[in-house]
């Protein structure tokens, strides 16, 4: 039987607790400056309706403009304290694939969890169309628009190449294509757009020769994106999978498992030794946010009926994350190897993100769905506990009241309480699998 933690939804359910008054910037996450949303004509749009779960500031972030002649969904990026104003990053844009896409897939999980709603597969079919309208020629994705509607293509968070946001784009409309595919304009669209992508992923990424190298005494694979980018293929993996589960192709299938072996090879330490079974995310370096490489093995491995992927994922959530719960979480550390044992050298504490905590509370509750061992609910639910308190800051993250989800942990005792697209999506996210769990 599914135990969650009763005081967990208990306690997400309650108000704020009282917030520090630090509205502290942290890097990457903050508009450089405040730029008013331009003033585009936007689509009145009914919003999604709140049940367990409140989406108001979601609906908040969510418009419908058009956009190459079409009418698309796209979720503002910045949302700034105290009135929730939109902003502009001035070197990116507005809206973004990374953000839109996070929306598509928080839209299925909501599908699957309350069945085929007519708004939210609306909203769905929006926000797909933009994504699909943001592929290049070239087969990749670029990722943001500025404020009179043209795509970025010159700003390096933008270009269309082999990166986050293709990789995430490919899982958006994969993972949004058993929804839509009673249009038949909007799957042949989505079909093509993914055979697109694909073709250019399996030419560009080396896996004729898995070979390693050692860089700062770490072994690293070298046919991963970026050559170690471990936290990159999981996402790759997540979107590929989809695309097989379709097509059944078995370049994809094999893709899939030079991926999933680098991943591998990027896991250190075990559940005797630092740094506990933890996946690396590049080089030498572990990050929190968009660590899914736990969640995308058990993911593979079920679907592939390949044991060692899920044993990998399974080493690092009994181990390392029980750990960085009972030793305080971080937003980053690095390591090096020292006569055959691995030390830490560095660490970012802060910032603390929703981004960082989701993909551990992801491979948990998928760690239960695959085992039916309870001893994953336990680790779900001290995750979710950081979003109404448990956490650096001792401040509630999660208003329920009105859908807001600050910014993150830029301190001990601060938050940024600032209320951005990636932030709110996450943080859905979170509260979507732990009522699936209830």
């Amino acid at each position: 039987m599914f135990r969650i933690n009763p005081y967990l939804l208990m306690i997400l359910l309650m108000g704020f607790a009282s917030c520090n008054d630090s509205n502290t910037s942290f890097p990457d996450k903050e508009p450089k400056e405040s730029i008013p949303n331009p003033d585009i004509e936007i689509t009145i749009s009914d919003p999604l309706p709140n049940g367990a779960l409140n989406f108001n500031h979601f609906n908040h972030l969510y418009n419908e403009i058009n956009f190459n002649g079409k009418k698309v969904g796209i979720i503002n990026i910045y949302s700034e304290y105290p009135n929730y104003t939109y902003a502009i990053e001035p070197n990116e844009g507005f809206t973004c694939v990374d953000d839109v896409s996070r929306g598509i897939v928080m839209l299925t999980k909501y599908l699957e969890l309350y069945g085929n709603q007519e708004l939210a597969l609306e909203k769905l079919k929006n926000l797909t169309e933009f994504v699909l309208q943001m592929q290049n020629q070239n087969g990749y994705f670029n990722n943001f628009i500025w404020n009179d509607l043209t795509i970025n293509t010159e700003y390096r968070t933008s270009l269309a190449t082999l990166n986050w946001w293709s990789f995430r784009a490919l899982w958006a409309i994969e993972t949004a294509y058993p929804f839509l595919k009673s249009d038949e304009d909007m799957a042949n669209r989505i079909a093509m757009a993914s055979e697109k992508l694909t073709t250019n992923i399996k030419r560009d990424l080396p896996t004729s020769y898995l070979t390693t190298e050692v860089i700062n005494t770490i072994e690293l694979p070298t046919w991963l994106p970026g050559k170690s980018a471990a936290d990159q293929s999981a996402i790759l993996i997540l979107g590929l999978l989809k695309n097989y589960t379709r097509t059944g192709d078995n370049d994809s299938q094999a893709l899939i498992d030079h991926l999933a072996k680098g991943i591998i090879l990027m896991q250190k330490g075990d559940a005797d030794n630092y740094p506990y079974g933890a996946f690396l995310s590049s080089e030498n370096l572990w990050h929190a946010w968009g660590n899914n490489q736990a969640y995308a093995l058990l993911k593979v491995g079920q679907v592939f009926n390949n044991q060692e992927y899920i044993d990998s994922a399974l080493l690092e959530i009994e181990n390392f994350y029980p750990w960085m719960l009972q030793n305080g979480f971080a937003e980053a550390f690095w390591i090096n190897k020292v006569a055959n044992k691995f030390i830490e050298v560095n660490r970012n504490k802060y910032p603390q993100i929703a981004y960082g905590v989701r993909p551990m509370l992801w491979a948990a509750a998928e760690a239960y769905h695959y085992s039916n061992d309870a001893k994953y609910l336990d680790i779900v639910n001290e995750l979710g506990l950081w979003l109404s308190g448990k956490n650096d800051a001792n401040k509630t993250i999660y208003n329920p009241s009105n859908g807001v989800c600050f910014d993150g942990i830029t301190g001990p005792n601060e938050v940024n309480k600032n209320s951005g697209a990636e932030s709110t999506l996450e943080t859905l996210l979170m509260l979507l699998e732990i009522e699936k769990a209830k």
